[in-house]
């Protein structure tokens, strides 16, 4: 610094940089870049060549993170030699280092659900259902978060943001808004069982000219119904909610009645932001009947219009992280946590919103009757879910098809282990891989046999890791 006066056309700058040691969760843990004009103008105490967090955690804890800037006053000559602190330093401030941050992310369960995810779009979502903590937050097609740190950041973002086909910068499993498909009956079995449309024992016949449904058993309880994941039983289900008697004591539909089914559903942290602590999460949709009415007319849509939400399709939208806090509140009978990404801070209290039960809006005594139609389908023949059986533990889960007019249909599925004091509520959503089944499954599967044991099924490991849908 004494010889920077003979070199008047450099200065030196410090800056702040990251390094990420691990090539895992991109999505979560975000990029920084230098500050904009408009940075500035919102916080002053920023300066050009600052840097601050674009997305992700990053962005969330910026504040955190960042620590405030200290300054020393030194007295110089005329040649910039230092010759003592000025007024002995009553004017200087000491730098604050920024805070450290413990995530709840499990980085061996995030590599490996990363890997299982190589080759396919879509998303798989982990949470401890006790807690609301995320266990692992997978967005496929991800990348190398270091490609978004040092001088080839802007480089490096342009060639990721011209890949309009597989999107790697987007983020899945917070963003995306899918239909939900099947996974769905489990709520529309809560809601009609809690009004009292149906009860445990009810059965209906699985008449496939009212909606497209496959082969299998009488569905004569609710149970076989989630089992068998039987379309013209919810169909039947659905319409009994929608159909309350009226005066005459005749069954009749009601539009109304949609908007008291809106919000129950809504209660299970549908059509909302979860408030998980990332920007950029999407609400999702639940259709409402003022929804209808603009799109219809008021009066001129009947339920042969809407029949579709009772197989969870149609209007319906919902993301990744919703699915698995739905997985989560079937886990915990009811209640369900704000999902969050970090364990604690430093020298800092987490939000207490973070600790505050919610619950849904149905009778934690219907769950049970759920739940073992849930079993049913992993660990009973005639389940849509048998690859996601782990010998010596109880999952329970539910398969969802949701059909897409623009290609293959996505596979879809939600559970939940182990059936008893469940330690892992989880969703797998894979774009254009069909039957839910065959491929979100089995990743499933792998995902919480690999936490719960530290081991994994290696033959069917093997099947997902050499299948490729791009």
């Amino acid at each position: 610094m004494e010889k920077m006066y003979l070199f008047p056309e450099f200065e030196l700058r410090l800056r702040d940089n990251r390094k990420i040691n691990r090539n895992i969760a991109a999505h979560v843990i975000g990029y920084i870049a230098e500050v904009s004009a408009a940075d500035i103008q919102r916080d002053s105490s920023y300066k050009i060549g600052d840097y601050i967090g674009k997305i992700g955690l990053e962005k969330s804890y910026e504040q955190v993170l960042r620590g405030d800037h200290g300054y020393d006053l030194y007295v110089a000559d005329s040649k910039n030699v230092l010759k003592e602190s000025y007024r002995s330093g009553e004017n200087d401030k000491k730098a604050v280092s920024g805070q450290n941050i413990n995530l709840t992310i499990d980085a061996q369960l995030q590599g490996y659900a990363e890997r299982l995810m190589q080759g396919k779009k879509g998303s798989v979502v982990a949470i401890e259902p006790s807690t609301g903590e995320v266990l692992a937050f997978v967005s496929s097609p991800t990348y190398d978060p270091n490609l978004l740190v040092g001088r080839y950041r802007s480089e490096n973002y342009r060639n990721l943001s011209a890949d309009d086909t597989l999107r790697p910068l987007f983020n899945r499993s917070l963003m995306a808004e899918y239909p939900p498909g099947s996974i769905f009956k489990l709520i529309q079995s809560l809601i009609a069982l809690d009004m009292g449309v149906i009860h445990e024992g009810t059965g209906f016949a699985c008449n496939k000219s009212l909606v497209g449904c496959h082969d299998h058993s009488y569905p004569s309880d609710v149970s076989k119904a989630i089992q068998f994941s039987c379309n013209p039983y919810f169909y039947h289900v659905f319409k009994r909610i929608l159909q309350p008697v009226n005066y005459y004591g005749k069954k009749k539909f009601s539009a109304q009645m949609l908007d008291v089914w809106r919000t129950k559903v809504a209660s299970f942290g549908l059509g909302n932001r979860l408030g998980i602590d990332l920007p950029g999460e999407r609400k999702g949709k639940i259709p409402s009947k003022k929804y209808y009415d603009k799109v219809y007319g008021q009066g001129a849509w009947k339920y042969p219009t809407i029949y579709s939400l009772s197989i969870g399709q149609g209007e319906l939208l919902v993301t990744p992280l919703q699915m698995a806090n739905m997985a989560a509140i079937m886990a915990n009978r009811g209640v369900y946590y704000k999902p969050r990404l970090v364990k604690s801070i430093q020298h800092s209290s987490l939000d207490s919103t973070y600790t505050q039960k919610h619950k849904a809006l149905v009778s934690s005594y219907y769950f049970d009757q759920v739940i073992e139609g849930m079993s049913k389908v992993v660990n009973q023949a005639g389940g849509t879910a048998r690859r996601a059986k782990i010998e010596e533990i109880e999952v329970c889960g539910k398969t969802g098809t949701a059909q897409n007019p623009a290609g293959e249909d996505h596979s879809i599925f939600i559970a939940f282990a182990p059936r008893e004091n469940p330690q892992i509520a989880i969703s797998v959503y894979i774009e254009n891989a069909g039957f839910g089944g065959t491929w979100a499954a089995p990743i499933a599967s792998l995902v919480m046999q690999k936490y719960l044991t530290g081991s994994v099924d290696k033959k069917k490991e093997q099947r997902i890791l050499e299948k490729r849908f791009y």
